[in-house]
């Protein structure tokens, strides 16, 4: 015969789980805490705290007579996992900002090349030669790039539009041979 907890038991596995259930985190108003058993009764578990844990409704019936082979992981180590997460999300969104403004300044750098552009200083360049030069930076690497732009500036073309039409042409030739 199953021999129903104390409240004073219920109460002090709440307490040391911090009410909150040790399965998905969530906590009083949101749900109804219960106290569930690790090992079920159903297999030889027993009442004692060792054996009890904090489970909100749902996820105690979502369990019901399946035993744990361990203890959930608790809140602490919930909260170290979702740290780390984020740690290596920022980590990987500096990388990706870093990696973003070395393309786009190689981008600027070619569109100064082919624009004639001695000294650097501000200038204005088409959303769609960057677009372009962009995505020629990605597939092929930036010496080559900067070379086709150098080679369609001594080609002598004073057009900057039919400049940058040679340039692409250079580009995708270089793309096509598996220039490296």
């Amino acid at each position: 015969m199953r021999v129903p907890l104390s409240k004073s038991v219920r109460f002090a596995v709440f307490k040391r789980d911090l009410f909150c259930c040790q399965y998905c985190g969530r906590h009083p108003p949101d749900v109804t805490l219960e106290v569930d058993h690790i090992t079920p009764v159903a297999s030889g578990g027993t009442n004692a705290e060792e054996n009890l844990l904090t489970a909100c409704f749902d996820c105690n019936r979502g369990k019901a007579a399946v035993p744990l082979s361990t203890v959930p992981m608790s809140l602490a180590m919930k909260g170290a996992e979702v740290a780390e997460r984020e740690a290596q999300l920022a980590g990987y969104r500096e990388i990706m900002e870093s990696r973003a403004a070395r393309i786009r300044q190689d981008a600027f750098d070619v569109a100064g090349i082919l624009l004639l552009v001695d000294d650097g200083v501000n200038f204005s360049v088409d959303r769609r030669w960057l677009r372009s030069i962009k995505t020629f930076n990605e597939r092929l690497p930036f010496h080559i790039v900067k070379e086709a732009a150098e080679l369609a500036v001594t080609a002598g073309i004073r057009s900057e539009y039919k400049r940058f039409l040679y340039f692409c042409k250079v580009c995708w030739n270089k793309i096509k041979e598996g220039a490296q």
